[in-house]
């Protein structure tokens, strides 16, 4: 049984048949079944969502299996999700995989190996993939064989593999560091975008049914709003919330309990936690606002090079808080105003570190 969910919330005993009966309970298995299961009752990515019900529809009514799926986006828009939705629609199983656990092309061979007809493969940071893997998968998505090769230097043998019919479905947060005759064999891609509040609302009024946690219109809309487009994050911070409802009051989460977990758990009004704030500090107050080298801001944060420019550079950037120059970070006008200083005058002189 499902629901609309673009019509009216589901019913408390619909979001209840979502979990299974012995897990009644069993607060995880609530968390487990958060993911939406079927198109319908996904939340936004409208567009995404259209051309992959036709996608499936017209493979149910041939009969085959649908062409190999590519999902790009940043991390917890639901790419996960929708590989297991397609799972679901076609009634298929679900292999999962990665793309670091696959570094040798046997290792990919053995995986294929075990496919049955109809099995559709969900492979994660499919761009993490060994070069010799990609190379093999090639023929395995296009001619649904690949060649074992048996021993090494002159006396090696390559022994061809006939593999049923099954779909891929590959996941990257990069897609341009995925090849061209790896792109190509997807039939079907799909770039996933942020949410619009409004959307992440919905999703957090259902996954609150689910948790059976009451939450008010204006206490749903201060979670979304500070959920920074992701329905991931979205979720997490119901969570806790949830959690600072029950132990420091009524267990009911409206605007003004929301607005104090969130705060307490360093989450602002925008949606930047403590990295995010930790790096617009640095950069305005210890540098002036830059330019600055990125290594230079890691080591004023305390955090890893790679922390920096993967977990608060592209949301900053997306916010207009940050620029990249060619000559390091810079903050923006809106940067110094959120944190509620003033801009040094235009023309002021660069003497800041670059790297």
């Amino acid at each position: 049984m499902t629901y609309d969910a673009h019509s009216e919330d589901p019913p408390l005993d619909t979001a209840r048949a979502l979990v299974q009966p012995d897990a009644e309970g069993d607060e995880r298995a609530f968390e487990a079944a958060l993911r939406p299961k079927t198109l319908d009752e996904l939340v936004g990515q409208d567009r995404v969502r259209e051309q992959l019900t036709l996608v499936l529809h017209a493979a149910r009514r041939r009969e085959r299996t649908p062409d190999h799926v590519l999902l790009s986006g940043p991390p917890g828009l639901g790419k996960t999700t929708l590989a297991m939705i397609i799972s679901g629609e076609m009634s298929a199983p679900l292999r999962v995989t990665s793309g670091p656990a696959i570094q040798h092309a046997g290792d990919l061979a053995a995986i294929l190996s075990g496919i049955n007809e109809g099995d559709v493969l969900f492979v994660d940071e499919i761009h993490r993939m060994s070069r010799p893997a990609e190379e093999l998968l090639y023929m395995a998505m296009e001619d649904f064989r690949v060649d074992v090769v048996i021993g090494k230097g002159p006396g090696a043998t390559a022994i061809p593999l006939e593999i049923p019919q099954f779909t891929l479905v590959g996941a990257t947060t990069r897609a341009g560091l995925l090849p061209g005759p790896l792109r190509d064999r997807f039939g079907f891609t799909a770039q996933l975008e942020y949410y619009e509040a409004a959307e992440l609302h919905r999703i957090v009024r259902r996954s609150a049914r689910l948790l059976e946690v009451d939450v008010t219109e204006d206490g749903g809309l201060e979670i979304a709003s500070r959920s920074r487009g992701t329905p991931r994050i979205a979720n997490r911070l119901l969570r806790r919330v949830r959690d600072y409802a029950e132990v420091r009051a009524d267990g009911t989460v409206d605007e003004d309990i929301a607005h104090r977990a969130l705060d307490l758990f360093e989450v602002d009004r925008l949606g930047l936690d403590r990295l995010d704030r930790a790096v617009l500090h640095a950069l305005c107050r210890s540098f002036g606002g830059g330019p600055v080298g990125v290594s230079t801001l890691a080591v004023a944060v305390a955090e890893e090079r790679e922390t920096v420019e993967e977990l608060a550079e592209p949301f900053l950037v997306r916010m207009g808080f940050l620029a990249r120059t060619p000559r390091g970070r810079v903050a923006t006008p809106a940067a110094w105003s959120h944190l509620g200083l003033a801009a040094p005058a235009p023309g002021a002189p660069d003497t800041l570190p670059l790297d």
